[in-house]
């Protein structure tokens, strides 16, 4: 069972200083739980154990994926097949950062993958920055959680200049390069994230710049804010598949630019692949025996009680879970079912003593970093909570 503790939650105005809006859903209910679940140290190095060979299976994978040529299985758009490749083959296209989706990792229960949002995951401002303030309002050890969140991916900006060699010689090959960090407009909660991405930037040392999308300017030379500064890298917290479907022009365009090497787009083009939920196929077929690992078709499974995804979807929306039987228990309408499903043998989240779920999320900066929780019911939608942790 999970165990958690009662906390004095923060203030709403306190919150929105800090910079967090969004702290009230729809239904006037808070989007911040005011318990943290208790986890051991030990419990803490198994979540990160198990996100670092998950992320080396993911990585094996996609080569899998892109030598047998699997992009329509995995439902990825033709006009980012290119892009993918591309930013496949050279490091300098560095992943930033992902979120893993895990249940299990406590109360004995074994850690299983259920997905991996490697390209704009959510919850990164409440679990790198939230999860602390919540321990210092209470008068408790920051120290106290799987946290570091923030210096490991101000790590992995150093990263896209020294690669894989020790970042502290960043200072020395660091010759200048620019960030342009861009969200869409009107949205507070994907803003945040995107400034305290920009945060983390500087601190690692670059020259940064914040532009909403719609002002930043594109042709074949390369990426301009609205005042035409050039920049060398773009990080946009706006989906690929999103580009490819709903901004065809762009996506052709930052191929382009892409090929005429003349800006690195953050997170990369082949992270649509990590994202994409047909992943979780390939993971099972190349990887049957992980204890990680859930079985997945992409047909329904015989005889087994099993979830059913869309490829790409967001928040449980459009997601079934369906009984051995083939009778479906439970759905989750959304605008996602125009998608290819997966099938994935269902597992059950941990409980707490009042029979509410929790789900696991990892974050993954070159390597694991940080631990929150989401809690709901079968299906976390977008009703469910923020939960953070406290080691014990």
């Amino acid at each position: 069972m999970v165990t958690t503790q009662k906390l004095n939650p923060i203030d709403d105005n306190t919150l929105e200083k800090l910079g967090f809006s969004w702290h009230t859903d729809s239904d006037g209910s808070k989007y911040v739980s005011d318990e943290l679940v208790e986890i051991s140290q030990e419990e803490a190095e198994t979540y990160y154990e198990a996100a670092n060979a998950i992320y080396d299976m993911y990585v094996e994978a996609a080569e899998y994926v892109i030598d047998n040529n699997l992009f329509f299985e995995l439902g990825i758009p033709f006009n980012l097949i290119e892009s993918i490749k591309k930013s496949w083959e050279n490091d300098v296209h560095w992943h930033i950062y992902g979120r893993f989706d895990l249940a299990g990792g406590v109360d004995n229960k074994d850690i299983k993958l259920i997905e991996f949002n490697a390209d704009t995951p959510t919850a990164l401002f409440e679990t790198a920055l939230l999860q602390w303030a919540i321990l210092k309002h209470n008068n408790m050890d920051e120290a106290k959680q799987f946290n570091n969140v923030y210096e490991a991916i101000s790590n992995n900006f150093k990263r896209l200049i020294t690669l894989f060699d020790d970042t502290e010689k960043f200072d020395e090959l660091y010759d200048g390069w620019k960030i342009l960090f861009s969200s869409i407009e009107g949205n507070d909660e994907e803003e945040a994230t995107t400034r305290l991405l920009q945060q983390m930037a500087n601190d690692a040392g670059f020259v940064t710049k914040f532009e909403f999308l719609q002002n930043v300017h594109f042709d074949e030379n390369g990426i301009y804010d609205s005042d035409d500064v050039n920049y060398e890298y773009w990080f946009k917290l706006y989906p690929w598949e999103d580009i490819a479907v709903d901004e065809p022009e762009l996506a052709t365009i930052l191929n382009t630019i892409m090929q005429n090497q003349k800006a690195i787009i953050l997170n990369p083009a082949y992270t649509l692949l990590f994202q994409s939920k047909g992943m979780l196929k390939i993971l099972y077929d190349l990887f049957p025996d992980s204890p990680y690992l859930l079985e997945t078709s992409f047909e329904p499974l015989k005889n087994k009680k099993q979830v059913e995804k869309p490829l790409f979807g967001r928040e449980g929306a459009n997601t079934k879970i369906i009984d051995s039987s083939g009778e479906t228990l439970l759905h989750i309408d959304g605008p996602y079912d125009n998608y290819k499903k997966v099938y994935q043998e269902y597992v059950e989240f941990p409980r707490d003593v009042h029979n509410v779920k929790y789900q696991a999320g990892v974050f993954f900066a070159y390597e694991a970093c940080g631990l929150s929780y989401r809690k709901g019911g079968d299906i976390l939608d977008n009703m469910s909570k923020f939960v953070g942790h406290v080691l014990v």
